[in-house]
C-alpha cells in the first residue's frame, strides 16, 4: 500500500484518508512536495523549484528571460551557460533534472500530475529515488521514465 511505503520511507507527514500522490502532495503530506498553479510560467517557479532541490540547484541565477512561445530562459550554473527553451512547468522540471542528474545532493523533481487546478510535483533525495522507483511509488509520475533514467549509471566515453 501506497502509505505504508511512504511512512516506511518517512517520506510523509500527518496523517489522511487522501491514497494518491498528487492528493497527497496538494495536501502538504508529501515532504518535498509541492503545488504550482497550472498558470505559472517557468521563469516564476524556477527559483521555488531550484530552492527545494537543494544542494548547488540553490545556486543556479536566471540570466535573462525572453517571453515566446516557447519561453527562453537563459541560466548560469557554476560556469555553465545555456539558454532553453521551455514551453511549460514539466519542461523546466525535465531541464533542471538533466543539469543537476550528476548532483547526488541535488533532490529530483517528480511531475505528479494536476489536482485541484495545480500542478503537483515532488522533490526526492537521490538516496530515496531508487527506492521509490523499484517499489512503484512514482509509477505515476509524469516523468517516470526520466526519473529512471537518473538513477542509471552514467555512460563511459
Amino acid at each position: 500500500m501506497l502509505i505504508d511505503e511512504l511512512k516506511c520511507l518517512k517520506r510523509i507527514t500527518g496523517r489522511g484518508k487522501h491514497t494518491d500522490l498528487t492528493r497527497l502532495a496538494h495536501a502538504g503530506r508529501l515532504k518535498g512536495g509541492l503545488s504550482a498553479s497550472l498558470r505559472a510560467t517557468p521563469d516564476e517557479v524556477i527559483g521555488p523549484l531550484t530552492f527545494a532541490m537543494g544542494g548547488e540547484a540553490k545556486l543556479l541565477r536566471v540570466l535573462d528571460v525572453r517571453t515566446g512561445p516557447p519561453l527562453m530562459i537563459e541560466i548560469q550554473a557554476g560556469e555553465l551557460t545555456e539558454k532553453w527553451e521551455v514551453v511549460d512547468v514539466p519542461g523546466l522540471v525535465h531541464n533542471l533534472n538533466d543539469l543537476y542528474r550528476a548532483a547526488p545532493e541535488v533532490k529530483a523533481i517528480a511531475v505528479l500530475g494536476e489536482w485541484a487546478d495545480m500542478l503537483q510535483l515532488w522533490c526526492v533525495e537521490r538516496s530515496v529515488l531508487p527506492t521509490l522507483l523499484q517499489r512503484r511509488v512514482l509509477d505515476s509520475a509524469l516523468n517516470a521514465p526520466t526519473l529512471w533514467k537518473l538513477i542509471e549509471p552514467p555512460e563511459r566515453d
